[in-house]
């Protein structure tokens, strides 16, 4: 009998704790889903109402009861705001000058981070310290030097002194940020550096020995060894770069305020509307654009502008999830 009691005992204890277990890990699921679920809101959220705006009748907009679907569905905003941007051209300009950065971006901090990875020399860990320190110095405190510099562009003083001139003026071109590209200097290089840096040491030495012994040299077995092993950290950089490149307002703001490039156009998208819609829409009783209108487009120029990066995130988001985990950014 006491044999029996104790096994029942036992077996109500064992299922009291599967019970405790089971609600421990379902309310754990239901935060967690929650938890997921408001992040993604709020990440969606611009998105989906830009959208909204994009298919929003002008009519719809004065209407009380309309919240995020349209009653009254249109692509003239979009044809407008693609007409505004003059958009197709503009994309086209914007992808070439992007690529090529990106492209001399992620060569030279392959170069840089692999230099500072595996060659160790007298000062590498202070030029490797000023390198990090690129990372945290805010860009507007470089933006007096760098436009100076490049307004009088001049390697060693050899052009005065050949000319007499100053130097080059580079303004209002793209040769400033292939410049910094091609010498990591660029935007976000210090970070892009990092992360081949840290990739770089987590690889075996003996890889470089053996290549070493096969008469490889130090350029050889970088691009024929060591650049081949190095795709996880190559994605990432790219796509960082392409990202951040796209969407930058510093460098073409500074270098390049005359250039046809994406985000300068959606910066003064506000002004160009203001000045076309009463042309293609019709004046208001004023005599000026419908704001709310103006603001309507806006958003609407903004989402044509997002597009291209959205659809490369649908393309490459597997792969740059596992890129990430296998660099050395989380090691």
């Amino acid at each position: 009998m006491a044999t029996a009691r104790t096994a029942e005992n036992t077996a109500t204890k064992f299922n009291r704790h599967k019970l405790r277990n089971k609600t421990v890990d379902m309310l754990y699921s239901i935060f967690r889903y929650v938890l997921i679920i408001g992040i993604s809101f709020i990440i969606l959220y611009p998105i989906l109402t830009k959208i909204s705006y994009a298919l929003k009748d002008k009519q719809d907009i004065y209407n009380p009861t309309i919240y995020m679907i349209p009653m009254h569905f249109t692509f003239d905003n979009l044809k407008l705001a693609k007409d505004l941007l003059n958009y197709w051209p503009l994309l086209g300009n914007t992808l070439f000058y992007v690529v090529v950065v990106m492209l001399l971006q992620t060569a030279s901090c392959a170069l840089a981070g692999y230099g500072f990875a595996r060659f160790k020399f007298p000062g590498s860990n202070i030029l490797f310290t000023l390198v990090i320190l690129t990372i945290l110095v805010p860009m507007s405190t470089l933006m007096v030097p760098m436009y100076l510099h490049f307004r009088s562009f001049d390697v060693l003083g050899i052009i005065h002194a050949i000319t007499g001139k100053e130097g080059v003026n580079l303004l209002n071109s793209y040769w400033p940020s292939i410049i910094t590209s091609a010498t990591a200097n660029g935007l976000k290089s210090g970070l892009f550096i990092y992360i081949f840096r840290q990739f770089f040491i987590g690889l075996p030495k003996e890889i470089e020995e053996a290549a070493l012994i096969d008469g490889a040299g130090g350029i050889r077995t970088f691009f024929q060894i060591m650049l081949p092993n190095a795709i996880p950290p190559m994605i990432t950089v790219i796509l960082f770069s392409f990202v951040w490149t796209y969407n930058d307002t510093f460098y073409t703001s500074l270098f390049m305020s005359e250039s046809s490039l994406m985000p300068l156009k959606i910066a003064s998208l506000p002004a160009d509307t203001s000045q076309f819609l009463p042309v293609l829409m019709g004046l208001g009783t004023s005599g000026q654009a419908d704001p709310n209108y103006v603001a309507l487009i806006v958003d609407t120029g903004i989402l044509l502008a997002i597009i291209p990066l959205i659809v490369l995130y649908l393309f490459v988001q597997r792969h740059f999830v596992e890129s990430v985990e296998r660099t050395g950014v989380v090691g």
